[in-house]
């Protein structure tokens, strides 16, 4: 059998984008005469996605917004976040080194994210990385997104491969509840966004850092 295909979670695995999304929140904020929303609350809330970490800045502002405020400040988020994507996200340290190794031990690499795919694309060409990956499948890609295994048995096939020979590596819950469903092992990186420690999710290991990467490979193949 080919190598498996590595299958990324791109916020909180592959580059560190909280800086951007606490930004991009924090102006929404201010433009409704509110203060920054506290950074570390926020962090947990990013996998939750942009009206997720919305709601919470607003409650946590004593303000609770009711869903047609939500749409419309969310659509204020994707705008504004959209134009100010890279401004200061950058790839975990190890990662570049990482993906470049196992492209050359021939291991197809590809994006399985549930940001929209015109900005996961949009970050990974800001960030001169997209040469590194065969597939980009976002959350609007497929009719369906994680926790879902359609979204990454969707990634697979994007790369011409079979379902079962693949490994995803994320930082959440919802990352590793679509790789079980979708019957492939997980490694959780535990450096993420996750609202709780990645162990208690049970992943199939744990990476602490990317250096560390093909060790913890190893060990699942």
């Amino acid at each position: 059998m080919s190598l498996p295909a590595i299958i990324f979670d791109l916020d909180g695995t592959l580059v560190d984008t909280a800086p951007d999304l606490i930004n991009t929140l924090n102006h929404i904020l201010a433009q409704e005469n509110h203060p920054p929303a506290p950074e570390t609350q926020m962090r947990t809330m990013i996998s939750e996605g942009a009206r997720a970490m919305l709601n919470k800045g607003f409650e946590l502002a004593g303000d609770k917004k009711n869903a047609d405020q939500l749409d419309e400040l969310t659509r204020r988020f994707i705008r504004h976040y959209g134009e100010n994507i890279c401004r200061q996200s950058r790839p975990f340290t190890g990662v570049i080194d990482s993906l470049e190794r196992l492209a050359n031990r021939g291991h197809p690499l590809a994006i399985c994210t549930n940001k929209t795919e015109a900005l996961a694309i949009k970050l990974i060409e800001n960030l001169a990385m997209q040469n590194h990956f065969g597939a980009i499948v976002g959350c609007d890609t497929l009719a369906v997104k994680k926790p879902h295994p359609g979204h990454i048995w969707g990634t697979v096939e994007a790369l011409g491969r079979v379902r079962n020979n693949a490994i995803m590596v994320g930082d959440s819950e919802n990352d590793i509840k679509a790789a079980k469903a979708a019957g492939i092992p997980v490694i959780a990186v535990d450096f993420g966004y996750s609202t709780e420690p990645v162990a208690r999710f049970n992943p199939d290991a744990i990476l602490s850092r990317y250096d560390d990467f093909e060790q913890v490979l190893a060990q699942l193949l």
